[in-house]
């Protein structure tokens, strides 16, 4: 017998028939409406395979123009907006944006006021990471930690109702303070509540943290180094489980959080168990800084919550109904708005997903030039075809998950 004429036969001679499969790489769209997206974003991935060869994201389906919207009314009217960025913690993007008007109007807020914009902020950023890491469970087919999560942060959303009124979009920062102070009723809940918190905080944990599923589908899977994340400005969470120990709270103190202890947790990896385990322990830090506002706040008694300024304040629903004088300022104040000084200013806070920034421009009128917002979703989902190239399809959803992308705030 010779020697096969060409490479073909030689290949069926020795059983290799690898050339004859079809090799042609699949393209699969996960999305914009998804169950698994739980929001409005559309991943085009090329698969050789259940191998992810190239993955693009495309955001812009839930386009609400923010921004312009922000533009279109009064310095006041940009507050609900602020609510609907990352409704999973709301307080903080009134924060954001309450703290960069303040600056452009050089105003400092009493202490009492910051206290208490420390504490709905704290509860908010914790009713965040809560729902991010029980939807990951159940996105990865866990239902008991997925209610066990839930359960801890309708126990947070009652105590943000008790303080705020409202449960998830709360409206409660003003420019130039609060709402209102703290309720009679709220002290005696949050002692009763926290302490429920930590214990189904611990359920969850035995759960899930040692689950040999639960760490198979994290661990070793989405990995973003430490500087590709500074290359991709990637902030909150994301970068401290790489390993950067950068928290606003702590690097650049705003409010009273210079007079807080509280710590930093920081991961080695930057996997997807790393952020799993870096928001577990933010929770815990949370929760102490909550405890801590709250005795300083039974510490500094009553006291004004907001400044004295009536050009500035929104005043409160029962001065308004019994003074002649409060009541004149509100109808000013909601039709036209408070005049800011021209000028312009950057102000950044520490959100449950990053850097949550606002840049402002004034022109001295009642209505802002120019609103800016730089939100930690849209920037730290810029590297996820890095973290996912090489990775199986599967993979896909974890990383999701702990990016945390928020659909209103990748309104662009």
């Amino acid at each position: 017998m010779g020697e096969p004429k060409n490479a073909r036969a030689a290949e069926a001679l020795s059983g290799d028939t690898r050339g004859d499969l079809h090799t042609e790489h699949q393209l699969l769209n996960v999305g914009p409406s998804h169950p698994a997206t739980h929001g409005t974003v559309k991943f085009m991935i090329e698969l050789d395979g259940e191998t992810i060869v190239d993955l693009e994201v495309q955001v812009g389906y839930l386009h609400r123009g923010f921004e312009k919207e922000c533009e279109s009314g009064s310095w006041y009217h940009v507050i609900p907006y602020t609510d609907r960025l990352n409704y999973n913690s709301a307080i903080l993007a009134n924060q954001g944006y309450c703290l960069a008007v303040e600056k452009l109007l050089d105003l400092e807020t009493p202490e009492r006021c910051q206290w208490l914009s420390v504490l709905a902020g704290e509860l908010s950023r914790v009713g965040d990471h809560l729902t991010r890491c029980g939807a990951a469970c159940l996105e990865l087919a866990a239902m008991t930690p997925f209610r066990y999560g839930i359960e801890a942060r309708e126990l947070i959303w009652d105590l943000q109702e008790i303080l705020c009124g409202a449960r998830v979009t709360s409206n409660y920062l003003r420019i130039g303070g609060v709402k209102h102070g703290l309720p009679d009723e709220f002290p005696a809940a949050c002692r009763e509540l926290l302490p429920k918190v930590r214990a189904l905080l611990v359920d969850f944990e035995k759960v899930v943290t040692r689950n040999r599923i639960f760490v198979d589908r994290l661990k070793g899977t989405g990995i973003l180094s430490k500087q590709d994340c500074l290359r991709y400005a990637v902030t909150g969470p994301m970068l401290r489980a790489a390993g950067v120990p950068l928290d606003l709270r702590k690097q650049e103190p705003y409010l009273v959080y210079d007079e807080i202890d509280f710590d930093v947790p920081v991961g080695s990896v930057g996997d997807n168990y790393d952020r799993y385990l870096v928001c577990l322990e933010e929770v815990r830090q949370s929760l102490r800084i909550v405890e801590q506002c709250l005795e300083q706040l039974e510490r500094l008694g009553p006291g004004p919550v907001d400044v004295k300024d009536p050009r500035v304040r929104w005043p409160a629903k029962g001065r308004v109904f019994s003074d002649t004088e409060e009541r004149i300022q509100q109808f000013k104040l909601v039709t036209e708005g408070p005049r800011v000084p021209a000028g312009e200013a950057y102000l950044a806070i520490e959100s449950a997903n990053g850097e949550l920034g606002f840049y402002l421009v004034s022109d001295g009128s009642a209505q802002p030039v120019k609103v800016r917002c730089r939100p930690p979703s849209f920037i730290n989902l810029a590297p996820m075809p890095e973290m996912l190239r090489g990775a199986m399809l599967v993979d896909l959803i974890p990383t999701f998950d702990f990016i945390n992308m928020v659909g209103g705030e990748c309104d662009r």
